[in-house]
């Protein structure tokens, strides 16, 4: 049996993260990266319509409201859906260091049930940055920023150019989104790191 294991602490050598000069000011609502996107995008009809924020520092903040059509178990969300928001909103620290990250690895830690129409309040930062690899935490918690902790996650993101979209995303998406001047601004935005 194969088992390969990839670790969520940072390495000897990492570096603490540095928030980009043209990073969104803290408080400022970072919008969303793609329309279609299911964490951020408004036109996902079942979607998760994160509304991030940033923080000070390299965090960002987020508010989910847990739909009926974001359950697993009866009246309470799926796993997979928190994973999600945690994923999204980890993704989102992008926008702080001015990079394109995608995850590398998840691991989520499961506390207590998220029912649905509750408000989980999100957060997170990154923690170490070391070549491309981007190493990040993120919590949710039930009602409030300082609500019971509910799910909580660390990461692993990795730092990739436009072109790892481009090279194997779906043609029609790929060719839709290309020809979004916006999504173009906020694509070309990010590739200020050679």
């Amino acid at each position: 049996m194969n088992v390969r294991t990839t670790s969520l602490t940072p390495p000897a050598g990492a570096i603490a993260p540095v928030r980009h000069p043209d990073a969104p000011a803290p408080g400022e609502l970072l919008g969303a990266h793609y329309d279609q996107c299911f964490g951020c995008g408004e036109a996902q009809p079942h979607g998760l319509h994160l509304a991030t924020r940033a923080g000070e520092g390299v965090s960002v903040t987020a508010r989910f409201t847990v739909k009926a059509a974001h359950q697993g178990a009866p009246g309470l969300a799926h796993g997979g859906v928190l994973a999600a928001a945690l994923d999204e909103t980890m993704g989102a620290l992008g926008w702080l260091l001015r990079v394109i990250a995608v995850t590398g690895r998840l691991e989520t830690d499961f506390v207590r049930p998220v029912p649905v129409d509750t408000d989980l309040y999100l957060d997170a930062h990154v923690v170490a940055v070391r070549g491309r690899k981007i190493y990040s935490t993120a919590t949710g918690r039930i009602g409030g920023p300082d609500g019971p902790v509910a799910v909580r996650a660390d990461a692993l993101f990795i730092e990739v150019k436009v072109d790892h979209f481009i090279a194997n995303g779906r043609p029609e998406e790929i060719n839709a989104a290309l020809s979004d001047p916006d999504q173009v601004k906020v694509a070309r935005a990010f590739e200020v790191n050679p």
